[in-house]
């Protein structure tokens, strides 16, 4: 480690934030890589967010990334936005540059397809129609993600019909939005089923669907990574379906993110696997 080398500070910013596993993943990195730096936990409420992105540079960060809820709102906060995270909508990455202006970057898209295709060797997004449970900044980058891979049908559903009616006619073909009063049926003939909410993370009620008319074939996924196994992923895996936890997606989205900040491309080893692991 140079110590001549600046120390650069980055950190994951929501609310609530204590669960993330994010500052696991890239103090491993810092470390295995010889930087000065580290990457903290930054809880701010809601009507703080403004206040909280224009200081990362007062405080010396390079950047941080956005979880719930923040990832809509900070959109119109930052001066710079880059075109995926524009057509998302959506930011989950910052990026301070060299003049103290916020660039916003959204890596969930490439985080969450790049976990697919781990978790299934030979996944394709045209195998079939995917079903996304969801309409907040996360079921936004998977339906660009899905799309870009080659999706030919997503059927949107959401608890309220009219946020996921206002994301189908945003988006367009191949999106298409169905009554959550529809959605067990909605899973008839699904190659994909992801959720995107919040259901089923530690503290809170499991997401309310049942698997019955989904294909034997199809993968069930889920973004929620603590705990590692959801209620959802749970059932589909007593019932044989194959399964993807948040956990790849959370580590995917992870590397470009550090590769902007410290300049350098981190690698997904077994070590870091394990340190992760042993925080559940």
């Amino acid at each position: 480690m140079a110590v001549d080398a600046p120390y650069k500070l980055a950190g994951v910013m929501g609310w609530p934030v204590a669960h993330s596993r994010s500052p696991v993943i890239h103090n491993h990195w810092i470390a295995e890589n010889g930087l000065r730096g580290a990457y903290v936990l930054l809880p701010v409420q809601p009507q703080n967010l403004e206040k909280a992105l224009r200081s990362l540079p007062v405080l010396g960060f390079v950047g941080c990334n956005l979880t719930i809820p923040h990832k809509v709102e900070a959109v119109r906060l930052i001066d710079h936005i880059e075109p995926m995270a524009s057509r998302i909508g959506a930011v989950n990455t910052i990026v301070v540059e060299a003049d103290g202006s916020l660039t916003g970057r959204n890596t969930d898209a490439y985080g969450f397809i790049q976990s697919l295709r781990d978790a299934q060797l030979g996944w394709t997004a045209a195998a079939g129609p995917a079903v996304v449970v969801g309409a907040g900044g996360a079921a936004r980058a998977i339906i660009v993600g899905l799309i870009d891979a080659g999706a030919t049908e997503i059927r949107l559903t959401n608890r309220s019909g009219a946020k996921a009616q206002d994301m189908a006619q945003e988006f367009g073909w191949p999106v298409q939005a169905v009554a959550w009063d529809d959605r067990h049926d909605a899973l008839g003939g699904a190659a994909l089923l992801v959720n995107t909410t919040s259901q089923g993370m530690h503290g809170e009620a499991p997401l309310d669907l049942r698997l019955d008319s989904l294909p034997v074939q199809a993968l069930v996924a889920d973004i929620i990574y603590v705990p590692l196994e959801t209620p959802l992923l749970a059932a589909a895996r007593q019932r044989g379906y194959r399964t993807a936890n948040g956990l790849g997606m959370l580590l995917n989205q992870a590397r470009p993110a550090f590769e902007a900040w410290f300049g350098v491309a981190p690698i997904l080893s077994v070590a870091l696997s394990d340190r992760i692991q042993a925080t559940f």
